[in-house]
């Protein structure tokens, strides 16, 4: 664990400059759906599959990256992985149908699974003891930082240019940055393979969880949580384009999206710290159910008022989450659980667009925002099951 203050600050500087990037990638994706729905002329279900391709991938790069981290260190998983999925993006420019767009999605979602279970890993233990959950809502934000960034950028370049520029812009920038951050993390020795627990080694056996009842239902929640929320991000601009907005403002929508999404990782790690991680989920994740069902009453103009708050609640449970993993391991173990954790978020985001893409083609998009809504409501009792086989409150 490291003691110095300001190597903590640059654990959770370096951490967080990858999670910009990375994050500002996987939900802007979003943006493109639309555009890429009439370049290719899919159905909803197709849209939901270009998701899956992405964020499948990136699930099943999730406990591989994990253990190699273990062994290797942080730094140069983070470096490459970051490279490729940059120039994957740049590629998209160059696509030419459906099946090459989708393979290039892969591959970048193979790049992007390094990312959450090793910054998170190495900003958890960086913070072992002295506000872990306050430093992982820090790590948070600065992921939603990227996510109401590109959506932003998008909007602006959208106007004057097509998307595939700006999928080429966008993946060049990520590839300079991370020839530039890996430069910076070798010169301030992080993230380099003494940087792990010694003990850890190479041992592939066991998962160290100390408190599995407790571990199975946080994962429960967080395997909700990140359906519903991934749901919503896809279908979002769907929603809003059939009441009347132009598809060149979906950007924007997204972006005030994530900007309360942002403040609401960054508050909720200190409002579970304050009332405990049980209230937080239940606040949250009540919030965000009724939320969505508002969305179908609501006009356009509500509907835009609205998403900041929505958005608060949508991504500030996830801090909670993600600050109460390591409670349930030993700290030896911390990146291959979080890589578990990871896995099991990231399947759901994969899973939840097609199925969901599927729904919307044969019912509409009205009953699918309901039954979103709805889903987002079941993670209540979970939360009640969670504070029985734990001392959280």
């Amino acid at each position: 664990m490291l003691n110095d203050k300001s190597r903590r600050k640059k654990v959770l500087l370096s951490g967080g400059l990858f999670h910009i990037y990375h994050d500002s990638i996987a939900d802007g994706l979003a943006v493109l759906l639309p555009f890429w729905r009439t370049a290719f002329q899919l159905s909803l279900a197709q849209v939901g599959l270009l998701v899956t391709c992405f964020e499948s991938a990136t699930a099943l790069f999730q406990v591989p990256a994990g253990l190699l981290g273990e062994r290797y260190g942080e730094r140069r998983l983070l470096t490459v992985g970051t490279f490729v999925t940059a120039s994957c993006f740049m590629l998209l420019a160059f696509t030419g149908n459906i099946y090459y767009l989708g393979i290039l999605l892969i591959i970048g979602g193979l790049g992007a699974g390094v990312q959450h279970p090793l910054a998170s890993a190495m900003v958890s233990k960086a913070f072992e003891n002295q506000n872990r959950r306050i430093a992982l809502g820090t790590y948070n934000f600065t992921g939603d930082m990227g996510k109401f960034l590109f959506p932003a950028v998008a909007a602006i370049v959208l106007s004057v240019a097509g998307w595939r520029q700006l999928c080429f812009g966008y993946g060049l920038v990520g590839v300079a940055m991370t020839a530039v951050l890996y430069h910076v993390l070798v010169r301030v020795q992080i993230g380099g393979a003494d940087f792990q627990a010694a003990e850890a080694g190479w041992n592939l056996s066991g998962w160290g969880i100390e408190n599995k009842k407790g571990f199975v239902s946080l994962s429960l929640i967080g395997f909700i949580n990140a359906a519903v929320r991934t749901s919503l991000i896809v279908f979002l601009p769907f929603v809003l384009i059939s009441k009347g907005m132009p598809m060149e403002s979906g950007g924007f929508a997204l972006s005030l999206l994530f900007i309360g999404g942002a403040f609401g990782k960054f508050a909720c790690g200190f409002l579970a710290e304050k009332i405990g991680v049980i209230r937080s989920i239940v606040i949250t994740e009540a919030v965000t159910g009724l939320g969505i069902l508002y969305l179908n009453a609501a006009g356009l103009t509500g509907i835009f008022i609205f998403l900041p708050v929505l958005g608060m609640a949508l991504n500030g449970t996830s801090s909670v989450l993600y600050g109460t993993v390591a409670d349930f391991v030993s700290a030896s173990h911390v990146p291959r659980a979080f890589s578990l954790f990871y896995t099991a978020i990231i399947v759901a985001a994969a899973l939840a667009p097609p199925v969901f893409g599927w729904v919307s083609d044969a019912a509409g998009l009205d009953l699918t925002v309901v039954v979103i809504g709805i889903a987002a409501l079941t993670t209540l009792p979970l939360a009640y099951i969670l504070a029985k086989v734990t001392k959280h409150n």
